[in-house]
Order: C-alpha cells, then sequence, then structure tokens
C-alpha cells in the first residue's frame, strides 16, 4: 500500500483522480460482472451489501470529507462551520434537484415507478441512470479528496485520498450487482446485462477529473467542495441505498451491513489516511 501511495504521488493531481476514478469504474464493473455466475445471490446477501455500502457512504462522508472540510475552514474568515453547512446543504439540495428532474428507475420498482420527468426511455436506461445518479457525487468526492492533498494542506493527505478511493471501490461491487441481476432476470442477455452494469460507473472518472481540476483552479473553494461532496453522498444513502436495501423488508441484515461498512471505512481512514 505504502508503494502505490509513493507512486501516485508522483503523478499530476488530475491523473491522479482518473487513476482513482477508472479503480472505482473497475469495481463497478466487478459487481456488474456477477451476473455470469450460475447462481444469483440471495435477496437477503444483496441487501447487506447495499448496507454496507451505505455504511462505507457515511463514513466517508464524515472521516474523508467532512473532517478535513472542518479544519481547512478553520483558517478562513468565516466560522468553519459556516462553509462547511453552506456547502454541505448545497451538495444535497443540489442533488435532489438533479434526482427530481433526471428520469430514473430503482431495481425493485416497476417502469411505471419511474421519477424525474416523464420519458419514454426504456427501462435498462432509467435503470443505468439510477446508478449513474449515485456515482457522480462519489467521483466527485475521489477528485476533491486528491485536489485537496495536492494543495498541500496538512489535514489533507493523499493517503486519506487513496483511502477514500478503496472505500467508494469496494462499495461499488454491489451497486454494479444492483444493475445487471435485475436486467438478467427480466430476459436480458448476460452480456448486456453486464454492459449496463458496468456502463453505469463510466461517470466517476469523468466527475473525479472534473472534481480535482475545478479545485485546483480555485482552491478557496476546497472546504465547500468537500463538504458538497458529503452532502450529496448522505443525500444518496438516505434517499436510495437505505430504501433499497430494506425494500424487501428485512432491516436487520442491511441494518448490520451498514454497521460494518462503517467501521470498515472508519478503518481504511485512519490507517491508510
Amino acid at each position: 500500500m505504502t508503494d502505490l501511495i509513493t507512486a501516485l504521488d508522483t503523478l499530476p493531481p488530475a491523473q491522479q483522480a482518473l487513476a482513482a476514478g477508472c479503480f472505482t469504474w473497475v469495481m463497478t464493473a466487478l459487481g456488474a460482472a456477477t451476473v455470469f455466475l450460475k447462481r444469483e445471490p440471495s435477496r437477503r446477501s444483496l441487501d447487506t451489501s447495499l448496507g454496507a455500502a451505505a455504511g462505507i457512504m457515511i463514513a466517508a462522508s464524515f472521516w474523508s470529507l467532512l473532517a478535513p472540510a472542518l479544519e481547512l475552514a478553520e483558517e478562513g474568515p468565516l466560522p468553519a462551520f459556516v462553509p462547511v453547512s453552506f456547502g454541505f446543504l448545497v451538495g444535497g439540495l443540489g442533488l435532489f434537484a438533479v434526482d427530481r428532474i433526471l428520469p430514473h428507475v430503482h431495481p425493485r420498482l416497476a417502469t411505471a415507478q419511474a421519477e424525474g420527468i416523464h420519458t419514454t426511455w426504456r427501462r435498462q436506461t432509467l435503470l443505468v441512470l439510477a446508478i449513474t445518479l449515485h456515482n457522480v457525487p462519489e467521483g466527485l468526492a475521489v477528485g476533491v479528496a486528491f485536489a485537496a492533498a495536492a494543495s498541500g494542506f496538512p489535514e489533507a493527505t493523499i493517503g486519506a485520498a487513496v483511502a477514500l478511493a478503496l472505500g467508494m471501490g469496494l462499495q461499488n461491487v454491489p451497486e454494479g450487482a444492483a444493475v445487471s441481476f435485475p436486467l438478467r432476470r427480466e430476459g436480458v442477455s448476460a452480456v448486456r446485462s453486464f454492459w449496463y452494469g458496468q456502463v453505469s460507473g463510466i461517470v466517476e472518472p469523468i466527475a473525479a477529473v472534473l472534481g480535482a481540476v475545478v479545485v485546483l483552479q480555485v482552491r478557496g473553494i476546497l472546504p465547500y467542495a468537500l463538504a458538497f461532496a458529503a452532502g450529496a453522498m448522505i443525500f444518496v444513502v438516505v434517499e436510495e441505498l437505505i430504501p433499497e436495501a430494506q425494500r424487501a423488508g428485512d432491516t436487520d441484515a442491511p441494518t448490520i451491513g451498514a454497521l460494518l461498512g462503517f467501521v470498515l471505512m472508519m478503518v481504511l481512514d485512519t490507517a491508510i489516511g
């Protein structure tokens, strides 16, 4: 792990963000590739995995984003909670607005229950867009974390950015499966189900590079950007991941998964960061 961090440290920040974003995309593809297995994972195990993904994102929002944002904001003219609170709310409300506009449907819902503006797009497209909506703030968070490390602030390190990328990659595995398996169940071929599942993650390297470039150009927005990514991720957890994990009625397995996911991300951040 030390060698990986050292190797990444020699790259420009945008390339670091691109490499990390591609890793999270590959992990989404890995999850989607489980559709080639002969047996579909049980509903309980998939719900537990989605709960773990929620726990990872909650922990990452604090340990990797909000905590350094608060420390960085201490150096500004305003009380630290002001820029961080503002960025957090803008991130969450911004994603709320996109959620209301972008057509998408969740895997366990009928096409008639699609959210966003009305459209005649195919179900496959709507399913991909639902997971893509999750992946945008994750990619932004990774890019902003690497930009923060490159900005020279002691509160933000490349180790913490690597830990965040690892956490986002791990929680992308069940998200990839959450697209490919419902499509396979509906009669789509395994190859096409995999394709749709992995393509939902392609936005992550794009968002990661965009986040890194913007922050590097305007470093004063760093506390706002970190908090923005945290707010967007918490919105995804509360609006999408937790309800999806509990849709079958079993709340115990997703809850245990969320606890384990939170601890895993906390360990990654404190051990590597």
